[in-house]
């Protein structure tokens, strides 16, 4: 007789949470001391459950991961762009699970200099992570930063690229991005709050020099803003942006003047947002001033910064958001998006001709990429389906015409994107607003409600879920998964109303455009209440919590990674990294009615006795965004409450943060974790 695998139950310590008068009782508040060796003890229990419960699956799993890992081109390379006399290239080579980084000077047939191999620099750490890369204006320097636990707390360093050693200098507890001022040996970077790791200051530091003399350039008294340091295209000007969710400002500096006062270049007035691009003797402006919803395009002289010597470039649209700009001698190119679908619209600064560039899909994506020159008639640009692999690029805006420089290659001989069908569906939520669906699914599928279907958002911050291609999706589509992303309130894929009427007080309207999402694609018999999954991480994680607890009966699996589950207490801690940051995406729950609010959808204060579906729930013990604590109490809550058998995982990388696992293998095989779940579940077995 087989055995019966017992999950591990966490002990129940009560803690009363008093607010405005109310008091929750969190009975898991002890997970959050990660110095607890009880704590740890617990967290390797559930990750044994975990391995004992899947044991069944380890073969698949490996054989999963090797199909995927099999569709990956080894010996890959990036498109070279070339920069002040260098073309730069991003190579991996075969069976290395890291980058390589190098350049050739003038000319692609040039000798390959080595700037840095990851793989070297990675060995003897569980986790590695290369940032902040910047080369100095002369060429002869690049200043670059390691994490090497996973808590995006970086080490900076400088490295002489004539004779390869590195500096004496080491700039340590930083965020690790850094930018040169044009002499050469002056570096700014940006450091955050030991404790929040609120990036708050920016710092300048002269090369052969002590951190200790580092000069604190600006520092971000308010709590709710991060601030980070840039050089412009035209490496005239150094800009520090301070910014919150709702408020933008600048500082700005001539490169050629480390040693001078940044300037303001618009001040703070709460609900104003801006960007700065600069360009001859003027900076264009994107902008949200005059309650432009979508955002227009100003223009100002760059003695004259400040608003009201702003004058109208592009008018704002009610249905067209404007996302970004690329500035060219003779072009302006404008990324939109329209009724959910990017647009890419070419502006001859003449005034004659504008057109946009053709995309015939209606489940795409396409944005520019590496334009670091103004004098060119070459625009970068990348573009992919949901069926179709990722393509670079060059397109030149006088002739019209284009070169493929770079397709996405599917290894393995039997991928033809013709055999794969991808189709954008309109569900209806319940207030009557209607919501795409983009899917993609093997041709010849029956709608008869038997298929498996994975159902993707994120639906939070104002970021679009784009319709793009995934070669690891394929182990899925071809065991006959269908793959749907629901592009929920909450994101900007709509314009930015969409992002406005799914945060704060009307959060929930991400939560329940999924669910209709759901109840549509069964009503349509895509799928079933027996077939049905979804999948959602960081803050797509607290949409997976509030369904399950809203809905429970319409899914047979979830997928919750790094989950943000536990709202109220996390932020009401202005300690923990990102708190103060997000009171205008949550709201702050010191003010009564956005705690009741939270109170109302909080997935670990509204886990309730009843049925749960099936669920995986993964996290990091160094994850500095979501902290490890969250998904680890709202599964000890889960195995406390819920009334079924069905299955619920903790599984906790304790070498990693936010992102999982570093390494390009090693993130298949997480990714090989999630799909044997949900193909078990499927009793598909190979």
């Amino acid at each position: 007789m087989l055995k019966k695998i017992i999950p591990p139950v966490a002990k129940i310590i009560p803690k009363e949470l008093e607010k405005f008068g109310e008091v929750r009782i969190d009975n898991y508040f002890w997970l959050k001391d990660r110095e607890n060796p009880e704590v740890i003890d617990y967290l390797k229990k559930e990750n044994a459950y975990y391995k004992k419960m899947t044991a069944h699956t380890k073969q698949f799993q490996k054989e999963l991961f090797e199909e995927m890992k099999g569709r990956i081109k080894e010996d890959d390379e990036s498109v070279p762009y070339f920069y002040n006399g260098y073309y730069y290239i991003t190579r991996f080579e075969k069976g290395k699970n890291y980058p390589i980084y190098s350049r050739k000077k003038e000319s692609l047939s040039a000798k390959e200099e080595i700037l840095f191999d990851c793989n070297k620099l990675a060995k003897g750490h569980s986790y590695f992570q290369l940032g902040g890369l910047s080369i100095s204006p002369d060429n002869k320097l690049v200043s670059f930063s390691i994490d090497t636990v996973g808590r995006r707390i970086y080490t900076i360093q400088v490295k002489n690229l004539v004779t390869g050693k590195l500096l004496s200098d080491k700039i340590e507890k930083v965020t690790g991005s850094a930018v040169w001022a044009n002499d050469n040996k002056t570096i700014f970077y940006s450091s955050q709050d030991e404790t929040t790791l609120r990036s708050d200051k920016i710092f300048k530091h002269k090369l052969w020099t002590s951190q200790a003399d580092d000069v604190l350039v600006y520092f971000e008294k308010d709590e709710t803003f991060n601030v980070e340091i840039a050089k412009s295209k035209s490496r005239k000007y150094l800009a520090i942006e301070s910014e919150s969710t709702l408020t933008t400002e600048y500082r700005i500096l001539e490169a050629d003047n480390p040693d001078g006062k940044f300037r303001i270049f618009q001040k703070r007035i709460r609900g104003l947002e801006y960007s700065i691009n600069h360009y001859g003797d003027s900076f264009y402006i994107m902008t949200n001033k005059d309650n432009a919803t979508n955002f227009k395009l100003m223009k100002t002289l760059e003695t004259t910064t400040s608003k009201e010597n702003w004058t109208e470039i592009i008018p704002h649209r009610e249905d067209v958001l404007i996302e970004d700009i690329e500035i060219f001698k003779d072009f302006l190119v404008v990324e939109e998006r329209f009724n959910g679908l990017h647009q890419i619209r070419i502006m001859p600064w003449s005034g004659e001709g504008e057109y946009y560039l053709p995309f015939e899909s209606e489940t795409y994506t396409a944005y520019t990429t590496t334009n670091v020159d103004f004098d060119t008639d070459i625009l970068r640009y990348a573009y992919q389906s949901m069926t179709t692999p990722s393509s670079v690029i060059d397109f030149n805006m006088k002739t019209k015409t284009k070169e493929i420089k770079k397709e996405q290659q599917v290894l393995g001989g039997n991928f033809d994107k013709n055999n794969y069908i991808e189709e954008r569906i309109w569900a209806t939520a319940k207030d009557g607003t209607n919501v795409s669906i983009s899917m993609v699914y093997r041709k010849g599928l029956k709608k008869d409600s038997n298929n498996p279907l994975l159902q993707y958002a994120y639906g939070s911050y104002g970021h679009s879920m784009d319709a793009t291609f995934s070669s690891t999706r394929l182990s899925l589509l071809d065991r006959g998964f269908v793959f749907a992303i629901a592009h929920i309130r909450g994101g900007e894929d709509l314009g930015r109303h969409w992002y406005e009427n799914g945060k704060l007080m009307k959060k929930k309207n991400t939560f329940t455009d999924f669910i209709d999402c759901s109840r549509f694609l069964i009503d349509q018999k895509y799928t079933s209440p027996e077939h049905l999954y979804a999948e959602g991480g960081s803050a797509g994680g607290l949409l997976m919590g509030a369904i399950v607890n809203l809905a429970p009966e319409l899914y047979n699996g979830i997928i919750a990674q790094v989950p943000f589950v536990d709202v109220i207490t996390t932020m009401l801690d202005d300690t923990i990294p990102l708190t103060t940051g997000e009171y205008d995406e949550w709201g702050n729950p010191n003010v009564k009615k956005y705690y009741n609010y939270m109170a109302s959808y909080s997935p670990y204060d509204n886990v309730k006795k009843q049925n749960y579906p099936n669920l995986y729930v993964s996290t990091g013990l160094h994850d500095s965004q979501v902290q490890y604590w969250e998904p680890a109490k709202w599964v000890a809550k889960l195995r406390n409450m819920k009334t079924d058998n069905s299955i619920l995982f903790l599984d906790t990388n304790m070498d990693a943060g936010h992102g999982g696992a570093s390494g390009r293998f090693e993130a298949i095989k997480e990714l090989a974790k999630e799909f044997s779940f949900l193909l078990d579940l499927e009793k598909i077995e190979k």
